[in-house]
């Protein structure tokens, strides 16, 4: 066994990568759906935001409609029915391949959409677009998710298809932000839309190529629900009731709230407050969206010791809603009942180490595109090169720095790191909104701000290019560690389910805080509301701290 891992090559990487997709059809389409999921994230979480900056929609605005970015983080939500459901007409090519041409061809129309309205005119109907293609996008990721699971096999393992679908990922980011902006300084933002939905059709001649699996024959899902010692399914059922009534409250108030913010006003109307809802509203979600579910997953616990709420002997009852239901009942109540059983009062730790974790960098990175080119005034190319280009170079030496910590100093260490570096970026992005006083001084004390001039950059390019040094290269770090922390933390039995609950939860609070900083920066200015965040950042670092005393006394 041990002769067998190390006679396997390592996994290729850049360029070599690449040579191989293209000469396997699995691993060549893989590369496609990597681009078709990557470039409608990037138009739509960053490079939408630089078109409405631009047409003078104030930041509040930006900032609500910023949560359409909340469809990747509950698409779990929707994933049984992306699994079970046949679609009419489309699902005779395939299992996978008939949602993810769906899924395209919505995209492909909500971005037309966006292309020919006018946001300074009828934001209402703009957003309606841009919410499709958020949803068609999010449940293109569920499709080819599963679609890389299904068709891995020894030629192409999923790990290789994984590294391929970044490749592609990697390479749509860098043509919606880059390529899109550097078009966008050229010619309407319209036709930049148009253009990028002619690629998605592109993609859906890959679609159309692509191989696919067989749909497995209707029976029992999770086997392990229907055998005895599992709660009876109408305690399944009262659980399942409770979470998914509170994440449905959750979903439709904020929904509401979005309707109702980019509605066109009447005579002497105004738009109600973002700050006002989020201070209303905000706990109440998170207590719906995570401490209900938690609570039930304690209880389910708690039942699972009673011998009148399990099965005694196995349950061979299949029906569509009894997978449905197990389906959901796997997704929203299963992880964090195996979590909240594995760790006892630990979880709420854990859980309180996610939500805060990311914070403090994602609360302000929609608004990174108005920063520059509205309260900065770097051209777009400008923005194009040091944010899609050289940021993304630093980001991945980010990420290699992290991975280098993570074998160097350990986990706890590394993940206190990514924590606190972040909340300093913020201050340098302060800086930078006053001036770059301190930016200048420290790049001549370094030697920095020489390296960059003599590569032709300006004394105020140069201090963009530091800034975003910093923040990706901080940023890089933190979700290097952040990753491989949700990875080790989750369970063996529960793997895919519970990293997608968890992952999702890291964009909760941050996204949610969009809205509220969107309208803050109106109010305060940049500079003001980034150190704001900076001290939002503090939290994270204080579970950080809690989480390495807990894994200290379990280890000890």
């Amino acid at each position: 066994m041990a002769t067998a891992a190390a006679e396997k090559p390592p996994r290729p990487k850049g360029w070599r990568l690449l040579k191989i997709a293209l000469q396997k059809r699995k691993s060549a389409t893989m590369l496609g759906f990597g681009f078709s999921s990557g470039l409608p994230y990037a138009l739509l979480i960053g490079t939408l935001n630089a078109w409405l900056g631009e047409v003078g929609v104030n930041l509040a605005t930006i900032g609500v409609l910023s949560w359409i970015g909340l469809s990747y983080s509950f698409k779990f939500l929707w994933s049984p029915l992306v699994d079970r459901f046949h679609l009419p007409l489309l699902d005779r090519l395939g299992r996978r391949k008939s949602w993810i041409l769906l899924c395209q061809i919505a995209m492909i129309l909500a971005f037309a959409g966006l292309a020919v309205t006018n946001p300074a005119q009828d934001i209402g109907t703009f957003a309606a677009f841009a919410f499709i293609a958020a949803l068609a996008s999010a449940t293109q990721d569920v499709a080819v998710d599963a679609w890389r699971i299904d068709v891995a096999d020894e030629e192409t393992p999923v790990e290789l298809l994984s590294a391929i679908y970044q490749f592609g990922y990697r390479i749509a980011s860098i043509v919606g932000g880059a390529l899109a902006l550097v078009l966008a300084a050229r010619m309407s933002w319209g036709m930049v839309y148009l253009l990028m939905a002619g690629l998605i059709a592109v993609m859906g001649f890959v679609t159309l190529r692509a191989p696919d699996t067989d749909r497995p024959e209707r029976e029992t899902l999770h086997k392990a629900l229907a055998e005895p010692g599992a709660l009876v399914p109408r305690y399944r059922a009262l659980a399942l009731a409770v979470v998914g009534i509170s994440w449905a409250w959750a979903i439709y108030t904020i929904g509401h709230f979005m309707v109702g913010m980019l509605a066109p006003l009447g005579p002497g109307e105004k738009h109600p407050s973002v700050g006002d809802f989020t201070k209303a509203y905000g706990p109440w979600i998170i207590l719906a969206t995570v401490a209900v579910p938690l609570i039930v997953s304690s209880l389910t616990n708690w039942a699972m010791k009673r011998s009148d709420a399990v099965l005694s002997q196995p349950d061979s009852h299949v029906s569509p809603l009894r997978t449905a239901a197990n389906h959901l009942y796997v997704a929203l109540v299963s992880p964090l009942a195996e979590l909240s059983a594995r760790l006892g009062w630990g979880v709420l730790i854990v859980i309180g180490m996610i939500l805060t974790y990311t914070l403090c960098y994602n609360i302000w990175s929609s608004f990174a595109f108005p920063f520059y080119l509205g309260e900065l005034h770097y051209t777009k190319d400008e923005v194009a090169f040091a944010s899609k280009v050289f940021g993304i170079f630093m980001t991945m030496i980010g990420i290699a720095t992290g991975g280098y910590l993570f074998a160097r100093i350990g986990r706890m260490p590394t993940i206190l790191i990514g924590a606190i570096l972040p909340i300093l970026g913020n201050f340098v992005y302060a800086d930078l909104a006053e001036g770059a006083g301190h930016i200048d001084a420290v790049g001549s004390m370094i030697g920095l701000k020489w390296l960059f001039g003599l590569f032709g950059f300006d004394p105020r390019m140069i201090r963009l290019l530091l800034a975003i040094s910093f923040e990706n290269i901080s940023t890089g770090i933190a979700g290097a560690a952040f990753v491989a922390y949700l990875s080790g933390i989750v369970s063996k039995n529960y793997t895919a389910v519970q990293y997608a609950l968890l992952s999702s939860l890291t964009f909760l609070i941050g996204s949610l805080g969009r809205g509220i900083a969107g309208e803050a920066f109106d109010q305060y200015g940049y500079a003001t509301v980034f150190r704001w965040t900076a001290a939002a950042g503090l939290a994270a670092v204080v579970f950080v701290l809690m989480e390495w005393m807990r894994v200290g006394r379990e280890n000890n």
